[in-house]
């Protein structure tokens, strides 16, 4: 599975971004996650195929929003009240054979995006 993530940028505080994964097949599990300067990858959000599990980081709970397109095999991740901590390298990921139990563990991915980078300002 190719993935091809977009949508990062330069945004103020308190804006939106939305980021895409175009996929280049389907996986049971696709998630986000981020790594910022000098700090370990860290989980974002997942979601899986039939859209029956999904979770978030505590840290984003409430301003992020993951959703998927499976016509599309696209995952999104809508970013609201952003944040200057939100700033890092965003990087989706699929994980073709994961259990609901794993679904936020980083191990648990097997495929992975090249990244894009998110920047907030305060």
């Amino acid at each position: 599975v190719q993935l091809q993530a977009s949508g990062g940028g330069l945004v103020q505080a308190g804006g939106s971004l939305r980021l895409s994964c175009a996929a280049s097949g389907s996986s049971r599990f696709m998630g986000w996650f981020r790594q910022a300067p000098g700090k370990e990858r860290e989980f974002v959000a997942a979601i899986s195929r039939s859209r029956s599990s999904i979770a978030h980081a505590e840290s984003v709970k409430g301003r992020f929003t993951v959703s998927i397109d499976t016509a599309k095999n696209t995952v999104y991740l809508q970013m609201n009240s952003l944040k200057p901590e939100d700033t890092a390298v965003y990087y989706c990921a699929a994980a073709p054979s994961a259990i609901v139990g794993m679904m936020r563990a980083i191990e648990s991915y097997k495929y992975w995006g090249q990244g894009t980078l998110v920047t907030v300002s305060s």
